[in-house]
């Protein structure tokens, strides 16, 4: 507020009330305190909800748009820690499909399953589904 910094201001607003209600339908009190995890999730989910939306007001021809919800994608993104590289999800994909013995694709829902679990919140859905897909290729 001091800063008089609106976005980061209308962000950690944002995120403090969507906090609120991830407590209220886990069936808590909104003074409890929340859990790392939990947390995660929830800046994780909005972080994906503005790429969504910027990808949506590019797509309308709405730039100014796209760049408001883009310094928003910025400053979430603070609050999460670095995703892997497309590299480094490769390493562990090939690694687990040597450690499972997977041969084909008629195995890939296991597979995914097995490598989101390991990876769930260090990688992004879609480098680990186009990795997936190559080394099952």
């Amino acid at each position: 507020m001091r800063d008089k910094d609106q976005v980061k201001l209308s962000v950690t607003r944002g995120l403090i009330s969507a906090f609120t209600n991830e407590l209220v339908a886990s069936g808590k009190t909104p003074q409890t305190p929340i859990e790392d995890e939990a947390a995660l999730a929830v800046i994780t989910r909005a972080s994906k909800q503005r790429k969504d939306s910027i990808e949506q007001f590019e797509k309308g021809g709405r730039p100014e748009l796209a760049e408001g919800e883009k310094a928003e994608l910025a400053i979430l993104e603070t609050y999460l820690p670095e995703l892997m590289s497309e590299d480094e999800v490769r390493k562990i994909v090939e690694a687990k499909k040597a450690e499972m013995g997977i041969t084909d694709k008629s195995q890939m829902g296991q597979f995914m399953g097995a490598v989101m679990a390991e990876l769930k919140g260090k990688a992004d859905g879609g480098v680990v589904k186009k990795v997936v897909d190559e080394v099952l290729g």
